[in-house]
């Protein structure tokens, strides 16, 4: 389908709508960790990241694990574990062909962000998956990101969410089920039930 819409096409249509930002905000990004963002990763469960393929696609996966399951190496270079997913590596294919990734960090309870912008490889490197082994399995792999530009994000966005407010959580009667969507979505002839049975095994013997 088409778009009908018209389209903001260059910076100066953009500026028209939208305020310079203040000097302090322009010019926030550090071009290194410091020791507040070394904590903020060291405390984090969860962050996503964002990359893009040669076709110019966007994407972004989010990534889990305990407290600090993202090591600071020094002052430029983080990295974390590929743990079992579903296989299609989108993120770990987009890398090989256009390096560049965003990363935003969430602390549970905290409406402020972490953003990590910067230049991500692959590693087997047997010492950096020595780090990750957990439960007795070693990842899959290992992501070294260099960072170029890290900065505290606002807590706007989070504050509109209510994201961390327990009232607004959805209850499963509002929303169904992967396995009614993964039945409906590929006209499977399954139980849905069975197929949440499923994906709650996989989930729980393939978490590592």
């Amino acid at each position: 389908m088409t778009s009908h819409f018209s389209s903001i096409t260059s910076i100066s249509e953009l500026r028209a709508v939208y305020d310079e930002p203040a000097k302090a905000i322009r010019d926030k990004a550090l071009p290194m960790l410091d020791k507040y963002s070394r904590r903020f990763i060291e405390l984090s469960p969860f962050f996503c990241i964002s990359s893009h393929g040669p076709e110019g696609l966007g994407d972004v996966s989010p990534r889990g694990g305990e407290p600090g399951f993202v090591h600071v190496l020094d002052d430029t270079h983080i990295v974390f574990p590929d743990r079992p997913g579903n296989n299609r590596l989108d993120t770990l294919t987009n890398m090989l062909s256009s390096p560049g990734v965003g990363m935003l960090f969430f602390l549970p309870g905290i409406h402020e962000m972490l953003r990590i912008n910067g230049q991500a490889s692959i590693t087997l490197d047997e010492g950096l998956m020595q780090r990750f082994v957990h439960q007795g399995k070693q990842p899959r792999a290992v992501i070294v990101v260099e960072a170029k530009e890290v900065y505290m994000h606002c807590s706007k966005g989070l504050k509109r969410s209510e994201l961390w407010n327990p009232d607004k959580h959805v209850g499963k009667k509002d929303f169904p089920s992967l396995g009614q969507i993964a039945k409906d979505q590929y006209k499977l002839f399954v139980p849905a039930k069975l197929i949440d049975l499923v994906l709650d095994q996989d989930a729980k013997k393939n978490l590592y």
